[in-house]
């Protein structure tokens, strides 16, 4: 058995999964961390990665390498991936030249299809689900992937996620009715521009990133089901818009106290849950369905398929709930 450690540097937050897999393509995940660490934060127009963000990065991946450490190095490999905010950035190569020297092995940049390629993974080998439409929203790039009969048919990647949909279009505490409706103007511009997102009508809607995430935890604080998973989580699209217009209702301080939903992220909410709320009114969908698996799960899921010859054999959903930001 190996010790396979997956590293997930996105733009608002750095995730860590360590897991054991096995020779029969069987895993368990031994554990999971969490930094969040806003690398996207203040990219602007020109898309350069701040030195505050770039700082707080490299602590957190200090944090993630002194913690690898625990494992035995003989039977551990690890493996790095970086999302939009480095994908986009104009000082990439400084990034990652820095990002080098810290962890000693180099970062992948994954162009947006392998991200989304990879969030579909990640839902099919952890999903009944035969149609559906996927929604990863991250902090600077959101992922739509069309699953019809269990196969990826469309994918895309949009430049717009929690971070820079905030920045760009809503104001840091009560958010206005104009800003708003800006926001929503693009989103529905970007949506309209994918000719095969009609397809997608009426199917259930699959939902994974912080934001969404953070969607079902605040539904599962309000039903007192905290117990509940959050992989595999249902919400109608009424309960998604009595809890948006709630959001939507407070300023930063009010958001901050919504049960369910960390304080840090209090700043970015609206916005990263405006792909999800203008997804589900274009589709026409009539529920959410939340997943805890996504981008580290699918390259973990790819790397257990290519070194064992076996199809994946996923632990029970209640085992993927044991991310900290989740409690």
């Amino acid at each position: 058995m190996t010790v396979i450690a997956v590293i997930d540097l996105g733009s608002n937050s750095v995730r860590m999964t360590v897991s054991r897999y096995h020779s029969d393509g069987s895993y368990e995940v031994l554990a999971r961390f969490q930094e969040m660490v806003r690398l996207s934060a203040g990219m602007g127009s020109d898309k350069v990665l701040q030195e505050e963000a770039i700082k707080r990065t490299i602590t957190a991946l200090e944090k993630f390498k002194k913690a690898l450490k625990d494992y035995d190095q003989t039977k551990l490999e690890t493996y790095a991936v970086a999302t939009a905010a480095v994908r986009q950035a104009s000082n990439q190569a400084a990034f990652l030249e820095q990002f080098e020297k810290t962890m000693g092995f180099p970062l992948r940049i994954l162009s947006g299809e392998e991200e989304a390629h990879f969030d579909y993974v990640g839902i099919i080998n952890t999903f009944s689900v035969n149609d559906a439409l996927i929604l990863d929203t991250g902090g600077a790039s959101s992922e739509l992937v069309l699953v019809r009969n269990r196969q990826a048919v469309h994918a895309v990647s949009l430049p717009v996620g929690a971070v820079n949909i905030s920045e760009a279009y809503l104001e840091r505490d009560k958010v206005s009715a104009a800003a708003l409706f800006r926001a929503i103007l693009s989103l529905r511009q970007l949506f309209g521009d994918i000719s095969w997102l009609r397809e997608s009508v009426n199917m259930p809607l699959i939902a994974l990133g912080g934001s969404n995430r953070t969607l079902a935890k605040i539904s599962r604080k309000k039903n007192k089901v905290q117990d509940m998973p959050i992989h595999g989580y249902h919400m109608s699209i009424g309960e998604v818009a009595a809890i948006y217009d709630n959001i939507l209702s407070e300023g930063l301080d009010g958001r901050k106290k919504i049960p369910g939903l960390a304080k840090e992220r209090a700043d970015i909410i609206v916005g990263g849950l405006l792909p999800l709320v203008e997804i589900l009114l274009f589709t026409e969908s009539r529920q959410v369905i939340f997943s805890q698996s996504g981008l580290r799960e699918g390259f973990l899921f790819e790397q257990i398929m290519t070194k064992t010859g076996h199809q994946v054999v996923s632990p029970e959903p209640a085992a993927m709930t044991v991310d900290k930001e989740d409690l």
